[in-house]
């Protein structure tokens, strides 16, 4: 159950992230930022899906990783577990 709810905290943040960014050309500048083609940018930043879906593409799976959320200080529950339960 430990290793669903992590993947599911993941994709809310993912949700989130996306969310912030409400403009097209935020989310072009942003998915460059992160190692995104222009091209390939510019296609996913105007998608017409929701939030929720988007935060389960390969689009945001790819450019918002799990290294990227460590960087920002959000640790994953099984690494977090793993280290309060090592004998």
């Amino acid at each position: 159950h430990m290793e669903e709810l992590d993947q599911w905290i993941r994709r809310r943040l993912r949700m989130c992230e996306w969310k912030l960014w409400k403009k097209v050309r935020t989310r072009i500048r942003n998915l460059i930022k992160l190692g995104m083609r222009l091209y390939f940018a510019k296609i996913y930043a105007n998608t017409r899906k929701g939030y929720w879906h988007i935060a389960n593409s390969h689009i945001l799976s790819t450019t918002l990783t799990n290294e990227y959320f460590n960087q920002l200080g959000y640790k994953s529950l099984i690494s977090q577990y793993s280290k309060m339960h090592v004998n």
